[in-house]
């Protein structure tokens, strides 16, 4: 399933790089793309939101939305 969540937080590259390596660990993750420009990321997972929300949040950043 593809979900986009829209991120607050991300301020540079790295901070793009942190949020998309968070997600790529996660066990269900196929594929992953990450934009400072629009403050969100694309993810198709099988992951709940929740679990989503977990990884990204404990980088440091917040996850405003997810939208499936």
């Amino acid at each position: 399933m593809k979900k986009k969540i829209l991120i607050e937080g991300m301020s540079c590259e790295h901070c793009v790089a942190h949020v998309k390596e968070a997600l790529e660990n996660l066990d269900k993750v196929t594929s992953v793309e990450v934009s400072l420009k629009d403050n969100c990321a694309t993810v198709e997972t099988e992951n709940s939101n929740e679990e989503i929300k977990e990884a990204i949040e404990e980088e440091g950043y917040d996850v405003v939305k997810i939208e499936e």
